[in-house]
């Protein structure tokens, strides 16, 4: 054999190894195929037990309790975003005093259960009746909705007061110091570059806390509001009917989807420049 032959077996390229199920591999297809045995059977759970009786008399009443579900959400949520601008740029403050406030209502909202909070305005400003009737704001506390979107409200802030700080000061400090060599004003500043910045850094985030909203408003049934989850257990407890509940639990699955593809789609139109 020549050399010229020798070297050309030499450089030629190894033969392409067998793909093989590896561990990981193998354990990820079975539980593929466990949650798809999973769908079926709930599938056919509800084809077997499907009731049209029971569907007839209560749906109208889950549409109802849908909409005071997603009517909740969605007041909390734009009163928490409107909390959330001043506690977000007190938390910023210089002031430390103004600071330290700031980070009392944002550590005592986030770490205190949603349910306890919603259980201390519901019965605990009940034990005030006679105070708030005074100063007129009973006709508001009185109403369990009211209660609800009141707790939710505050909640919701204290995260989105994090979020909204924690977007701004990801913004790098060069842009501050471009817009001021321009001669704009901290308000043009913060409207015209800043925010644009922080929006794609707390859109995912802020997505999030929708769904943790939608999914946490559950417990609003506890104080007596017929949201959807409300709903369904007077269902529940007029036909005994397990499907009940697996009817809400697909409603919020499909609510949750359709805010996680509907905030994925927002992404990638403001992010598609970065793209190119």
């Amino acid at each position: 054999m020549s050399a010229a032959a020798a070297g050309a077996d030499t450089m030629a390229p190894p033969p392409p190894a067998a793909r093989g199920w590896s561990r990981l591999r193998i354990l990820g297809h079975a539980l593929i195929g466990l949650w798809a045995l999973l769908g079926i059977a709930l599938v056919a759970y509800l084809i077997s037990a499907w009731n049209a009786e029971i569907f007839t008399k209560y749906a109208p009443m889950y549409l109802q309790g849908l909409w005071v579900t997603l009517s909740l959400v969605a007041i909390s949520i734009l009163c928490g975003a409107v909390l959330s601008v001043p506690i977000a740029y007190a938390r910023m403050s210089k002031n430390r005093f103004v600071s330290a406030l700031a980070y009392g209502y944002v550590y005592l909202f986030r770490g205190t259960p949603l349910l306890a909070q919603t259980f201390l305005v519901y019965y605990g400003l009940g034990s005030f009746h006679a105070e708030l009737a005074d100063i007129g704001l009973w006709v508001f506390f009185r109403d369990a909705f009211n209660c609800a979107l009141f707790a939710f409200s505050l909640n919701t802030a204290a995260y989105q007061a994090e979020m909204l700080r924690g977007a701004i000061e990801s913004v790098p400090r060069g842009q501050w110091e471009g817009a001021a060599s321009l001669g704009l004003h901290k308000f043009q500043t913060m409207r015209k570059i800043i925010l644009p910045q922080a929006a794609l850094v707390a859109l995912r985030p802020y997505g999030n806390e929708v769904i943790l909203m939608i999914k946490g408003s559950a417990i609003v049934a506890i104080i007596t509001v017929y949201d959807l989850m409300g709903v369904t257990r007077l269902a529940f407890s007029r036909t005994f009917d397990f499907q009940t509940y697996l009817w809400a639990a697909i409603i919020y699955l499909l609510i949750v989807e359709t805010l996680r593809y509907g905030i994925e789609w927002i992404e990638r139109r403001l992010t598609r420049h970065l793209k190119r």
